[in-house]
């Protein structure tokens, strides 16, 4: 049995998009890797901004989550296929992972601050992409995703001041 073609018409040229799906794939993967992270420092933060922290990074991973599925979808409504395990995830994140048993609160925020601000890298690399494409749609809604994780950079830094 043949498979079926997954290609989502659409009018931009596919070498065009194909650029651009690698460049969505690549912010997927990423942000993943940030939720998970986001994630495993909420479980695991301790001391005295204990709950300050925890509902912080609560909130964060919520927002990252959040975008995943609209990251997915732009990529195949672009007549592309996106990630599809946590295998596929891992070859194309560029983020670090921290499987450390113990990270202070100082350096949770430190690490999720620029985990935060090299997705923004991306995010930007990506529009740069979508532009180039001509592919108006994703170039207008990574601004939104590059604001949510500049705000993110933003709170764990002032947050960090004194930790």
């Amino acid at each position: 049995m043949t498979a079926p073609d997954l290609k989502t018409p659409t009018d931009l040229r596919s070498n065009a998009t194909k650029s651009v799906a690698e460049a969505l794939n690549g912010v997927l993967a990423d942000s993943y890797a940030l939720y998970f992270k986001t994630k495993n420092f909420h479980w695991h933060v301790s001391g005295p901004h204990f709950r300050d922290y925890h509902l912080m990074f609560d909130e964060q991973a919520a927002q990252i989550l959040a975008t995943t599925d609209a990251i997915a979808e732009r990529v195949r409504k672009t007549g592309n296929t996106t990630l599809r395990s946590i295998g596929d995830i891992s070859r194309h994140q560029s983020l670090k992972d921290n499987d450390a048993d113990y990270v202070s609160p100082g350096d949770m925020l430190n690490e999720l601050r620029e985990d935060n601000l090299r997705l923004v890298e991306s995010l930007r690399a990506a529009k740069a992409a979508a532009a180039e494409a001509g592919d108006n749609a994703t170039e207008g809604i990574v601004d939104d995703w590059t604001d949510e994780a500049e705000e993110r950079a933003w709170f764990l830094f002032e947050a960090g001041r004194n930790a």
